[in-house]
């Protein structure tokens, strides 16, 4: 393997599948047995889950709701996803602890980071729940932030579309995919794949980024034994 330790980004919106809404079974049972894939390599494996299937903070902000309100409706929907992917996972015989940044004791054990570093040493893949626990940061910035704290070696960016275009392929034909990319390019072009405050914690901590289609089946593995897939940001 490539590297040692990672950090998986999940986005909220993904789990809803062709639904657009709430949590699709069947694709919680992919990303368990991509997960496992790798966990069963020896790679540790802390992710840091959107909620964007259930409630997004920017999105409720904009039609009239108060913006820490909402980010914090936003923050519990995280939640309802990482046990949602625990239970898938568990269900895989994969061991895995969600860790909350806002204090859940019934459901969630708080963040501490040394006990997350020590869940990840005994091979626990750790879900990091409600983002960084304040409001007008999105889980791009809190995948970033956890991303440091525990030392990974590198951010995977699972997403929709297997790397980072000009503008959106979704949308338009002629959208050109990169298959590197400088920090300070991603900034400059405006590539909205992750926010600039993640961006910009990444470059100066010099933790790489790697953007990949998380629906082909293998991709999260290739990109952990280092095979040039999706893009990477560095």
């Amino acid at each position: 393997m490539k590297y040692r330790r990672i950090l998986l980004k999940l986005s909220g919106e993904a789990l809803a599948g062709d639904k657009g809404y709430g949590v699709d079974p069947d694709i919680l049972e992919h990303i368990a047995k991509e997960v496992k894939a790798v966990h069963d390599k020896g790679v540790e494996i802390g992710i840091v889950i959107g909620g964007g299937n259930i409630h997004r903070g920017v999105a409720g902000a904009t039609r009239g709701m108060d913006r820490t309100t909402s980010d914090h409706m936003g923050m519990l929907a995280t939640i309802i996803n990482a046990l949602a992917l625990q239970d898938a996972l568990e269900r895989c015989d994969v061991f895995t602890r969600v860790m909350s940044a806002i204090t859940m004791n019934e459901i969630s054990e708080p963040y501490i980071r040394r006990r997350a570093e020590r869940h990840l040493e005994k091979k626990r893949v750790v879900i990091f729940a409600a983002g960084t626990g304040n409001p007008y940061f999105t889980t791009d910035t809190a995948a970033a932030l956890r991303g440091n704290e525990i030392d990974a070696q590198v951010i995977f960016k699972a997403t929709k579309v297997d790397g980072m275009y000009d503008k959106d392929p979704m949308v338009h034909d002629d959208a050109v995919k990169f298959d590197e990319l400088k920090y300070i390019d991603v900034l400059n072009k405006g590539i909205k794949v992750m926010d600039s405050t993640a961006i910009s914690l990444c470059m100066d901590n010099n933790v790489e980024i790697v953007v990949f289609n998380m629906f082909e089946s293998g991709n999260i593995l290739r990109a952990v034994e280092g095979e040039n897939i999706g893009t990477r940001v560095f």
